[in-house]
């Protein structure tokens, strides 16, 4: 009886322990395969549209407007960019890089702060850039000419 014994609690012990790993394994946080349910409705988001949704601030597009047209002297308008390069200046997508040109300090001064975000000027569009990622959040299509 005491060898059942033995053997019942080496089992056990070498079952636990093969076990532990996988109970000390990191959860993922819902990055692995028990999260499908959302990929079966993406819309339009990978086709390059308008439809990218960030966890950033919320823009007061008029407001901005408002701004820029009572500052006219602070900016200059920007030649148009080609269709090419103006095709790639979307919500959601890196900035292409030497497109935008930093806006003058008196303007930016005015202009809504976002923290982590800088405004910038590409051809005759206003950009709102993350600072870290480089992605551009928002885009206001001409309203620098």
């Amino acid at each position: 009886m005491s060898r059942l014994n033995t053997l019942l609690a080496a089992v056990i012990g070498f079952t636990l322990l093969g076990s532990s790993p996988l109970l000390l394994a990191d959860p993922g946080k819902n990055k692995g395969h028990g999260n499908n349910a959302q990929h079966g409705n993406r819309g339009n988001a990978g086709q390059g549209g308008n439809n990218w949704q960030g966890d950033g601030p919320s823009i007061d597009v008029s407001g901005v407007q408002v701004i820029l047209n009572d500052n006219r002297n602070y900016w200059n308008p920007g030649a148009t960019l080609p269709p090419g390069i103006q095709k790639n200046l979307a919500r959601g997508k890196p900035l292409p890089p030497g497109i935008a040109k930093k806006l003058d300090g008196r303007l930016i001064g005015r202009l809504p702060h976002y923290d982590g975000y800088e405004w910038q000027q590409a051809g005759t569009d206003l950009l709102l850039v993350t600072i870290a990622t480089g992605v551009i959040y928002e885009v206001l299509h001409n309203v620098l000419d």
